[in-house]
């Protein structure tokens, strides 16, 4: 028979199974157990990245961060992620088939390289000759330009060391005022770990699943977990068996900030499903129609998503600004718990004050 979880047992499996539920001890144990940190360029608080770890730690020093990527390496960045060394298996298998021919884009991009193969050796044998470099620091000697409508168009040094990441030839060694640097991947990681055979098909969607607590049913989870229906919503789900083993045990009544990138909620559909939760980010909607604010954070509370509230940070006064909340519909925000993750906040920022509006 088919497991059925109630909807509080459901989101306690994915807040658990996203180290939210107060119990990471340290930047590396929250990585490890959540599979990754998503880096964006929005900072109106703080980097993303900063955000999802202090959601899970608290306060924190950003320099344990650095520490594990550029002098320990137990971290690796990679495209938009920071991710832990020992997951460089899991990674390995999309990187010896990038870029396939799955779709119209990766055609695109594997014809690309092969237009520019002889721009590809030149980035190359520049990196090994001369060390790490940033891309500006490299010449553009592309045969056939990258033609795109957006941002990328023509950017082509970027965009040559963009893939050549992307297929493990080039790894980020270090960054420098937040540009990337880029070296060769013997030079940034061990070679135990590059030597490393790629995960099974298996392992990685048992990892992404164990990341993840509770999926909808696709083909990138099919084998693996165990099928569960949540009550109140249509439809099967893929729960990772271990963590049903935990269904009640409750979650710490503690509160906290989500970053719009945090992984609980990147899934909208899967967040409105569980969590009763529909949010959208609105930095990009005109301001006479925003809801909630321009840059408005879920609020944790709990086992619930309690409601938005919409923070600036002024880093020249050192001010943290709050909006009044919005608490969902027939709920309430504790006003003690609230002020208390402001501080917190606060704290983790350097700010010398917290203004509420």
């Amino acid at each position: 028979m088919t497991t059925t979880l109630s909807p509080t047992q459901a989101r306690r499996l994915t807040i658990r199974a996203q180290a939210l539920d107060g119990t990471p001890r340290n930047v590396l144990d929250v990585v490890r157990r959540i599979g990754g940190l998503q880096l964006d360029p929005t900072s109106r608080v703080a980097p993303s990245h900063l955000l999802v770890l202090w959601s899970r730690l608290g306060p924190f020093d950003p320099s344990e961060l650095d520490r594990l990527l550029w002098r320990d390496r137990s971290l690796f960045e990679l495209g938009a992620f920071i991710r832990p060394t020992e997951d460089f298996p899991l990674l390995k298998r999309g990187m010896l088939a990038f870029p396939g021919d799955a779709g119209a884009w990766q055609r695109r991009v594997g014809a690309w390289l092969r237009a520019n193969e002889t721009f590809r050796r030149y980035v190359l044998r520049e990196i090994r000759r001369r060390g790490p470099l940033r891309s500006r620091e490299l010449g553009d000697r592309s045969v056939t330009p990258w033609r795109s409508g957006g941002w990328t168009h023509e950017r082509n040094v970027t965009q040559m060391l963009g893939f050549l990441s992307a297929r493990g030839e080039v790894l980020v060694t270090a960054r420098r005022g937040g540009q990337r640097v880029w070296d060769l991947p013997e030079r940034v990681l061990p070679a135990k770990v590059l030597a490393a055979q790629p995960a099974s098909e298996r392992t990685v969607a048992e990892r992404r699943l164990g990341y993840l607590g509770l999926v909808r049913p696709s083909r990138a989870y099919e084998g693996v977990g165990e099928s569960v229906r949540v009550t109140g919503v249509p439809g099967e789900w893929v729960a990772d068996q271990r963590a049903l083993d935990r269904l009640d045990e409750p979650v710490p009544s503690r509160m906290t900030f989500l970053s719009p990138f945090d992984r609980l909620i990147h899934d909208r559909e899967r967040t409105e499903d569980l969590f009763g939760f529909r949010y959208r980010l609105q930095i990009y909607v005109p301001r006479s129609e925003r809801a909630y604010g321009y840059y408005a954070l879920p609020i944790l509370h709990g086992d619930r998503l309690r409601g938005r509230i919409d923070l600036a940070y002024d880093r020249e006064h050192r001010v943290l600004r709050a909006n009044a909340p919005h608490p969902e519909p027939r709920g309430r925000l504790p006003r003690v718990a609230l002020r208390a993750t402001l501080r917190s906040l606060g704290e983790f920022l350097g700010a010398e004050r917290v203004e509420t509006q």
